[in-house]
C-alpha cells in the first residue's frame, strides 16, 4: 500500500530527489568557495616565505613571519580537511538522489524489498552527507576565526614595524 501511494504520486518521488538535487547544488558552491579560500591561503604562504627570507634569522620580524607561516600550514589542514567533507558530502548527496529515483522505480514496479532497501540506503547516504556537510562547515568557521586572528597579529606587527622605521 505504501509503495504504491509512493509510486503513484509524483510530488513525494519528486521531494525525495529534489532534496538531496539542492543538497548537492549547496556542497559545489561550499567546495568552490573552500577551493577558492585554499587558493588564497597558498599565495599568502608564498608572500609570507618571501617575507621570512628577507628578513634577519634573529630578528623579532623574522619570529613574526614564522609564526605568521605555521598559522597559514594549519588554516591549510583545515581547508583540506574542509574541502574532503564537502567533496564526501557531494558524493553522497548525488549518492542518495540516485538512490531515489532507483527506490521510485522499484516501487512502480511493485518491488517492495527493492524499494524498502532503497529508503533505507538513500537515507543512510543522506544522513552520512548532511553529517559530513555539517563537519566541513565546522572546520570552515574554525579556519575564518584563525584568518581573522591573523589578520589582526598582521596588523598589529605591521604597525610596530612602521613605527619603529618611522623613528629611525
Amino acid at each position: 500500500m505504501q509503495a504504491q501511494f509512493v509510486a503513484n504520486n509524483p510530488f513525494a518521488v519528486l521531494t525525495a530527489i529534489v532534496a538531496p538535487a539542492i543538497l548537492t547544488n549547496a556542497c559545489s558552491v561550499l567546495a568552490l568557495g573552500t577551493s577558492n579560500r585554499l587558493g588564497r591561503v597558498v599565495d599568502r604562504t608564498r608572500v609570507v616565505a618571501a617575507d621570512i627570507a628577507g628578513s634577519r634569522r634573529d630578528s623579532d620580524e623574522h619570529r613574526e613571519w614564522t609564526s605568521q607561516l605555521r598559522a597559514l600550514e594549519i588554516r591549510v589542514h583545515m581547508l583540506l580537511r574542509a574541502l574532503r567533507l564537502t567533496y564526501a558530502a557531494l558524493g553522497l548527496f548525488a549518492s542518495s538522489a540516485l538512490i531515489s529515483v532507483g527506490g521510485s522505480i522499484a516501487a512502480s514496479y511493485g518491488l517492495r524489498i527493492v524499494f524498502r532497501i532503497g529508503g533505507l540506503l538513500a537515507l543512510t547516504t543522506g544522513a552520512c552527507a548532511v553529517v559530513g556537510l555539517g563537519m566541513g562547515c565546522y572546520w570552515m568557521v574554525h579556519e575564518t576565526r584563525l584568518a581573522v586572528r591573523s589578520l589582526g597579529e598582521e596588523a598589529r606587527m605591521r604597525i610596530r614595524t612602521h613605527d619603529i622605521s618611522k623613528n629611525d
